[in-house]
């Protein structure tokens, strides 16, 4: 399941919704991070192993991200994400951990507590999608055009992702910083991905 060699997600779990790579780290109070778009567990891997040190963290790849299944017809839209964050807090026997959701995180977070019942001991939203509208112009043009999109030759899908991933992105970051961000997307299986995951963007979920 490695994509980079200082972060590895080695657990699964056979969800509803597909395998979800996922990863237990340190000892204590239990604390969960869900990951935004276009992003993966990745992003958290420096609070993950920083927090590890105190408290038991429960990190995921979303369905269709990172090192989780990716195929074709699969159901990423934050709805699916929310039913599979439901089994895992199951899975894991969680019941009021302390949660932290980025971006779509955010939204997935705020849906688990206000239609799933779930209750958490401490909420951080950190830039959570939350209030519409939230689609950006480029994902619009991307679900006007999504067959164009879905066909661009890999290196030119490439240049466009690493653009967007740049946007999303608070500093600078050179070429090989910006690299693992970037891999999940790479190759048939990755845009394919990428381009479903952005056609499932649907604010009527938030």
């Amino acid at each position: 399941m490695s994509v980079t060699a200082d972060w590895r997600l080695s657990r699964t779990y056979d969800s509803v919704g597909g395998t979800v790579a996922y990863e237990v780290l340190g000892d204590g109070p239990p604390v969960v991070l869900v990951h935004g778009t276009p992003s993966w567990s990745y992003l958290w891997r420096n609070v993950a192993n920083e927090l590890a040190e105190r408290f038991t963290i429960y990190v995921c790849d979303l369905l269709g991200y990172g090192t989780s299944e990716k195929r074709e017809g699969q159901d990423v839209s934050i709805g699916a994400q929310t039913r599979m964050l439901v089994e895992l807090l199951e899975l894991w026997e969680l019941e009021q951990p302390c949660i932290a959701g980025h971006d779509f995180g955010g939204a997935i977070t705020l849906r688990l507590m206000l239609l799933e019942g779930r209750r958490f001991s401490r909420v951080a939203l950190c830039d959570a999608v939350a209030i519409a509208p939230w689609i950006t112009p480029f994902s619009r043009h991307v679900q006007r055009h999504l067959e164009a999109f879905q066909t661009v030759p890999e290196h030119i899908h490439r240049q466009m992702i690493a653009a967007h991933l740049r946007t999303a992105i608070a500093r600078e970051m050179s070429d090989a910083e910006l690299e693992p961000y970037l891999l999940p997307w790479l190759g048939p299986i990755g845009q394919a991905a990428y381009y479903r995951q952005v056609a499932q963007f649907d604010e009527r979920y938030t």
